[in-house]
């Protein structure tokens, strides 16, 4: 997750234009579409021979199909921030990849939420039955505002590719309390220059909370849930979405507070619930970190480091983005993570790995190769 030399970055680009090339010429199909195996942190080709840039995104499974959303970077340091939007591709079999083009465009208007220069990060859709739309969540920080805004951006199409229409962005749950915390903390805000909130939900109370990393979660009855870093990404929360998964419904749980949690990804396993999410360390590898709980709302139990092996404290030099039930195979569940390069973004690589469990406990283990047929 630290900034390449300029050595790594050329053969970075050395090996996407062989790729491209090999594909030309016919040599080879697509890397994975010859192996149909996942290669976790190498190259991995979409239909015309190019990288998949899709990063910090998440998988929608739609009438057999898989859809990857994710951020479109560049190459350079100005890839890190939304110069292009939103990217989808497309998948039957989750090893061959068509690029599908951008979801969500960011504006050339100066004046939008979205602007060309804006921080668009860890985009998710889902599809919402009652409506017949897909929606979009992402975080949003607005341009030339580094990372203050911390805002929850929804957009909405009615095709699964897009295009995605911006509808707004704001910070959620403004005027509403969360559920699990004692009413001596539900107090309005102190007046002007009376004492300090104890906690920043109290302080961002009125105008919204805070929303960083995220991800979205859709139960077994189709209730769908936001999860987001907030209070300065030192507690995550759980909020319950609207039934047009447009805004939230007012209801939040504030989860692991003062851990300090981002990157979460959240997932459903026999009757109890997980997240996975990392450390606060920027653009540096840490640790991850798994919880659990018996409902949605807590209470939630921290279980330590999921991942196992060599790199493990380092999440395999990677981080989390999702976690996706693969279809048809019970109790069968893909990490994946990315390997950050804000030297040059563009370059990032996709860590997909199988979950495992152990004696009821997921976890997650390097290997350089591996396809569906693990799950048994």
């Amino acid at each position: 997750m630290n900034p390449k030399s300029n050595k790594e970055n050329h053969w970075g680009s050395i090996m996407r234009r062989v790729a491209s090339l090999l594909l030309v010429c016919g040599l080879v199909t697509s890397v994975t579409a010859a192996e149909k195996a996942f290669r976790p942190g190498e190259v991995w080709p979409d239909n015309n021979g190019v990288h998949i840039n899709c990063h910090g995104g998440g998988i929608l499974v739609h009438n057999g199909t898989f859809y990857w959303f994710g951020q479109h970077m560049i190459e350079g340091r100005p890839g890190n921030l939304a110069q292009v939007g939103v990217h989808v591709y497309s998948s039957k079999n989750l090893y061959d990849w068509k690029d599908e083009g951008i979801a969500l465009r960011v504006s050339e208007d100066p004046q939008s939420d979205i602007a060309k220069g804006c921080i668009l990060e860890r985009p998710k859709v889902i599809y919402n039955r009652k409506t017949d739309k897909f929606v979009m969540w992402f975080h949003l920080e607005l341009k030339g505002k580094g990372y203050r805004a911390a805002r929850s951006g929804v957009a909405v199409a009615d095709q699964v590719t897009g295009p995605y229409r911006f509808i707004e962005s704001f910070r959620p749950n403004a005027g509403v309390w969360p559920i699990n915390v004692p009413d001596e903390l539900k107090e309005p805000l102190p007046a002007e220059g009376g004492p300090a909130p104890k906690f920043l939900f109290q302080r961002d109370h009125v105008g919204g909370q805070m929303a960083r990393d995220m991800t979205l979660f859709v139960d077994d009855d189709d209730t769908a849930y936001h999860v987001y870093a907030s209070e300065g990404n030192g507690t995550l929360h759980i909020s319950q979405l609207t039934d047009d998964y447009l805004r939230p419904a007012g209801k939040y749980a504030r989860v692991f507070p003062d851990c300090f949690n981002e990157a979460p990804a959240m997932f459903k396993h026999a009757g109890k619930y997980y997240l996975i999410t990392s450390g606060c360390s920027g653009w540096k590898a840490n640790a991850a970190r798994l919880g659990v709980a018996d409902s949605i709302w807590g209470p939630w139990q921290a279980l330590g480091n999921p991942c196992v092996g060599e790199d493990a404290e380092l999440t395999f030099h990677g981080q989390s983005t999702y976690v996706l039930p693969v279809p048809g195979k019970t109790g069968a569940f893909i990490f994946m993570a990315d390997r950050w390069k804000p030297g040059n973004p563009i370059d990032g690589k996709h860590l997909w790995l199988p979950i495992q469990f152990k004696d009821g406990k997921p976890f997650v283990a390097w290997l350089d190769k591996w396809d569906l047929s693990f799950f048994k």
